[in-house]
């Protein structure tokens, strides 16, 4: 027989109303980049996150977490809690290459993240300091040959494009190279301009202010065509490395799981924002070409990317080490 505290209780309890969803968003949203300040990554992340700001109502607040090749960054946000708040930025390299680069990755690029959208795609382009003697990509590969194991090759991370362009460097040009990985494109152009590196491939956005003041050389770009802000600098294709292409694209993500409805809101706001013709403008004026796409697009890219670099990274042979 209910006690008479439980019969008073219960009406109470049937009064209390249900919770309603909270709409989203109703706080600051969190974007995780992989990289140092100063890249490709970041650059383009602080061109639309004011602009996200002002459409979704709260603060988009940039979060630099480099490492590990990017998995510290994954790893984060394939852990968060699936509610919209915290994002990951990942591109080619982390999500299709370090699958395969790393023998055993506590993340899975095709179950642990839930597609939102491609962010940009960009130009890498081979870099010199100004006091090496190599004007030309036939003089620096003249160089590696005459000394094998002795230049050095910056990149902005393990299993970044810049390290499977170094990777497919050595590969193709049948030379030996030392990789020196780096916590992103920021910090490796510096060294760059120090002499600190005999060469780097880079993004050319980070670059490009560089090269325009005669600081750094450019020798080629690595895509099959040319660049429209570097016209007269040759593709490694044209210059003596036929069939060498690294794209590369950047994308935002979020954790699986995370509601349908706040994927749709933050795609329909970033297909909007890399729409707006002064932001297509600003990523052009710095080496980077808008991206928008949907998730069925970044899913689909992802996969075909790991299935075009998993036989490459393995015939090659490369490690993180």
């Amino acid at each position: 027989m209910p006690t008479r505290r439980a019969l008073l209780a219960t009406p109470l309890l049937l009064t209390v109303p249900a919770r309603a969803e909270e709409a989203w968003p109703n706080r600051p949203i969190r974007i995780v980049i992989p990289f140092a300040p100063g890249g490709s990554s970041d650059i383009a992340a602080r061109i639309v996150a004011p602009r996200l700001t002002a459409l979704l109502g709260q603060s988009i607040l940039i979060e630099n977490r480099g490492g590990a090749g990017g998995n510290i960054a994954a790893e984060l946000v394939a852990r968060a809690p699936a509610d919209g708040y915290t994002l990951f930025q990942g591109n080619v390299g982390i999500l299709a290459v370090n699958p395969t680069l790393y023998r055993s990755l506590s993340w899975d690029p095709r179950t642990d993240f839930a597609p939102i959208s491609q962010l940009l795609s960009v130009f890498y382009v081979l870099v010199t300091p100004m006091d090496r003697p190599w004007t030309s990509l036939q003089t620096l590969l003249a160089a590696t040959r005459a000394a094998p194991g002795t230049l050095s090759a910056g990149n902005s991370g393990i299993g970044s494009m810049g390290h499977l362009a170094s990777v497919l460097f050595d590969h193709m040009a049948g030379v030996k190279t030392i990789p020196v990985p780096y916590r992103g494109g920021g910090p490796l152009a510096n060294d760059v301009l120090a002499g600190k590196l005999d060469f780097s491939f880079s993004t050319v956005p980070t670059v490009l202010p560089l090269i325009e003041a005669g600081r750094i050389r450019a020798l080629a770009v690595g895509t099959a065509r040319r660049s429209t802000l570097l016209p007269n600098v040759p593709t490694l294709d044209e210059a003596g490395l036929p069939g060498f292409e690294v794209p590369n694209w950047d994308s935002w993500l979020a954790p699986r799981g995370t509601p349908p409805a706040v994927i749709a809101r933050l795609g329909a706001a970033m297909r909007q924002v890399l729409a707006e013709p002064e932001v297509v403008q600003e990523f052009a004026r710095r080496g980077m070409e808008t991206l928008p796409s949907t998730p069925e697009v970044l899913g689909a890219e992802i996969e075909a990317r790991i299935a075009q670099f998993a036989p490459i990274v393995r015939a090659t042979g490369a490690t993180p080490d």
